[in-house]
C-alpha cells in the first residue's frame, strides 16, 4: 500500500475441512486453520480472498498444477490399497543414539517453518533428562527458544548468539585493548570497527566459543533459518584455511591445532540434524543444505521428518489419501538422502511449552 499498489488480493492455499469428524488429528488441522484465518493483521483481512483448498496430491508438477485450477475438488474414500507399513524411528530412538556420548555439538539444521526450535529444544530436553550436562543455545534472530520452552528449565543453560549483542562487545573489547591511543586514534579505529564486516567477525568469534562448549558437556545449537548458517560455515572454513596457511608460512612442525570447521567435521564431536516436513519442496531443501555441508567435509548424522501425519494415522479420507505422497517423500529420503531418519507424529496442539515438548519425547 505505501508504494502505492492498491489492487491486491489474498491467496491462502492448503485450507482443509474434515470430513471425519471423529478423527482428532482432521479436526486439529482444520482448527489450526481456522485460527490462522482469524489471525491475520487487519491490512491483510481486509483484502478480496481466495481460497485453494487442500488436494490429495503435492502441487508440484505440470499435471498437478493444472488440476489446481479445477473449482472442485475431487470427493476422496479411503484407497482400497492398504498403505505401506513402515516403521519409523522416533526422537526417542535419536536421543539414546546421542546419549551414548558424554558431550558433543548437536547442530539442528532447517529451512524457515520446518521446527527446528521444537526439535532442538525436545532434544535438549531429552539429554538432560539422560543426566548430561547441556546448554541450549541459538543463531536464529528471532530468538524463538523463549517461546517454545514457556518457562526456565533446572540445569538447563539457555543462551542467544546476538549479531548487535556480539558486535558491541567485540567493539568494547577491542576499544578497551586500545586504551593507550590518542582521542582522534580512538575515534579513526571506532569508525573502521563499526563496518560490516565486523559483525560477521563478533558472530564468528561467539559461534567459534560455542563450538568449543561442546568439550565439556552437550551443546544443542538451534541455528538459523537463512543463509546465516551457511555463512557460519564459511566463516570457519576461511579462519580453517588462514590458521593452515599461517601455521605452514611459519615453518611449523607437526600440525597439532584443531579449528572449528574441525570440529564440525569430526562425526564424533558434531552431529547435524536436519529437519524437514513430508513435502516434495522441503525434502528438496533440506537435500540442497545437506549438499552444501558435504561441500564443506561436513556429513550430516541423522534426518527429522517432523509433523507426518503418516506417523499420526488420521482417518479422514482427504488425509489418508495424502499418505501416498508423504510415504513417497520416506522412501526418496532413504533412498539416497538419509539411513537415518527419524519422525515426529503430526500433533493436535502446537508443541509449546515443557510438557508438550516432553510429550514428543514419549512418542
Amino acid at each position: 500500500m505505501a508504494l502505492g499498489l492498491s489492487k491486491q488480493r489474498l491467496i491462502i492455499n492448503g485450507v482443509f475441512h474434515a470430513s471425519d469428524s471423529q478423527d482428532p488429528i482432521a479436526r486439529a488441522i482444520e482448527d489450526q486453520g481456522v485460527k490462522a484465518s482469524e489471525a491475520l493483521p487487519q491490512a491483510l483481512a481486509l483484502l478480496p480472498r481466495d481460497e485453494v483448498p487442500l488436494r490429495s496430491f503435492d502441487s508440484v508438477g505440470i499435471a498437478a498444477l493444472r488440476a489446481l485450477l479445477c473449482d472442485s475438488q475431487t470427493a476422496h474414500s479411503p484407497s482400497t490399497t492398504p498403505l505401506e507399513v513402515h516403521a519409523q524411528k522416533s526422537i526417542a530412538t535419536l536421543i539414546e543414539d546421542l546419549s551414548l556420548q558424554d558431550h558433543g555439538l548437536v547442530m539442528v539444521m532447517g529451512k524457515g517453518g520446518v521446527g527446528k526450535t521444537t526439535i532442538a529444544a525436545a532434544l535438549a530436553l531429552g539429554l538432560l533428562a539422560k543426566g548430561k550436562t547441556v546448554q541450549l543455545s541459538t543463531t536464529d534472530p528471532a530468538a524463538h527458544l523463549a517461546q517454545t520452552l514457556v518457562q526456565e528449565v533446572p540445569g538447563l543453560r539457555v543462551s542467544r548468539i546476538d549479531p548487535k549483542v556480539e558486535t558491541q562487545r567485540y567493539i568494547d573489547k577491542m576499544m578497551a585493548s586500545k586504551a593507550a591511543l590518542s582521542a582522534d586514534e580512538k575515534a579513526l579505529l571506532l569508525e573502521d570497527l563499526q563496518s560490516p564486516c565486523t559483525e560477521e567477525v563478533a558472530v564468528f568469534h561467539a559461534f567459534s566459543h560455542t563450538v568449543a562448549q561442546a568439550r565439556h558437556g552437550f551443546v544443542v545449537l538451534d541455528t538459523a533459518p537463512t543463509g546465516h548458517s551457511l555463512l557460519l560455515m564459511d566463516a570457519a572454513g576461511a579462519y580453517h584455511r588462514q590458521i593452515l596457511s599461517t601455521y605452514q608460512q611459519t615453518g611449523g612442525g607437526a600440525l597439532s591445532l584443531i579449528t572449528p570447521l574441525m570440529r564440525m567435521q569430526d562425526r564424533d564431536y558434531t552431529k547435524i540434524i536436519l529437519v524437514t516436513l513430508p513435502e516434495s519442496t522441503p525434502v528438496s531443501q533440506a537435500a540442497a543444505l545437506q549438499e552444501d555441508l558435504r561441500r564443506a567435509k561436513i556429513e550430516p548424522y541423522a534426518w527429522v521428518l517432523n509433523r507426518s501425519v503418516l506417523a499420526a494415522h488420521p482417518s479422514d479420507p482427504l488425509l489418508r489419501a495424502r499418505l501416498q505422497g508423504e510415504l513417497a517423500q520416506i522412501r526418496r529420503i532413504e533412498a539416497g538422502l538419509s539411513s537415518n531418519l527419524f519422525a515426529i507424529a503430526f500433533q493436535p496442539e502446537p508443541p509449546v511449552g515443557l510438557h508438550a515438548l516432553r510429550s514428543l519425547l514419549a512418542q
